[in-house]
C-alpha cells in the first residue's frame, strides 16, 4: 500500500466510480446521490468530493498496482473553510438535488451524533476496480490501517456500515458493535476497535 498524492486523485476517483457505479440497491451512496439519467455522473461527483475531502482531512491508501484504494479521515482535524464550503455546495446542487438535500443532512446529523466525539480514524470507503474484486485486497488494507495508522496515532478507529455482513467481518478484526440504529432505507452498525 501507498499513500496517494494529489496526482492519484483521478485515479482514485476512477476505482471508487467503477466500484459503486454498478451497484443499484438502497446503500449509502444511492441514499446521497439523486437517481436520474445523470447518476453515473453524479455518483463520480461524489466520489470527487469525498477525495477532496480525505486529501484535506485525511489519507488515500492505494494499492501498488493502484487498482484498489481506502479513504480515511481524522475527523477531529476537520475545519471549515471556503474551499470546504464550495465542496459542499457543489455537492448539494450538482450530486444529491434540493429535494433529498434534507434527507441527507438529516442523515448526517444522526451518524455525526451517534459517533464518538473523541479523535478516531474514520475510514470512509473503499473500493477495488472490477478486475482485482475479490482478490482479498480488503483484507492487506484494512490490517495495515490498522497496524500502521491506528498504532502510530494511538486512536481508535470507528466505522459504519450497512450491511450485516460487513459488519460481521468488521467484527473478525476485532470491531466491537458499539451503537446499531435503524433508518427508513437501511440498518447502520456503528464498530469500533482500540
Amino acid at each position: 500500500m501507498i499513500i496517494a498524492s494529489q496526482k492519484d486523485k483521478e485515479r482514485v476517483i476512477d476505482i471508487l466510480h467503477s466500484a459503486f457505479e454498478p451497484i443499484k440497491k438502497d446503500n449509502a451512496i444511492n441514499f446521497v446521490v439523486k437517481q436520474d439519467h445523470k447518476r453515473s455522473e453524479r455518483i463520480r461527483l461524489l466520489m470527487e468530493y469525498i477525495v477532496e475531502d480525505c486529501f484535506d482531512f485525511g489519507e488515500i491508501l492505494l494499492s501498488d498496482k493502484k487498482n484498489a484504494c481506502i479513504l480515511i479521515k481524522y475527523p477531529h482535524k476537520e475545519k471549515i473553510t471556503l474551499q470546504v464550503l464550495k465542496r459542499h455546495l457543489k455537492l448539494a446542487f450538482y450530486c444529491i438535488g434540493i429535494k433529498k438535500l434534507f434527507k441527507v443532512l438529516n442523515r448526517q446529523a444522526t451518524l455525526k451524533r451517534h459517533h464518538v466525539k473523541e479523535p478516531h480514524i474514520h475510514p470512509v470507503i473503499m473500493g477495488a476496480t472490477n478486475e482485482v474484486k475479490g482478490m482479498g485486497f480488503g483484507v492487506p488494507a484494512i490490517k495495515q490501517l490498522f497496524e500502521e495508522r491506528a498504532e502510530a496515532n494511538k486512536l481508535p478507529v470507528i466505522i459504519e456500515t450497512t450491511t450485516e455482513q460487513n459488519a460481521k467481518m468488521y467484527q473478525r478484526f476485532g470491531f466491537k458493535i458499539f451503537k446499531e440504529i435503524q433508518t427508513r432505507k437501511f440498518p447502520i452498525y456503528f464498530l469500533r476497535i482500540n
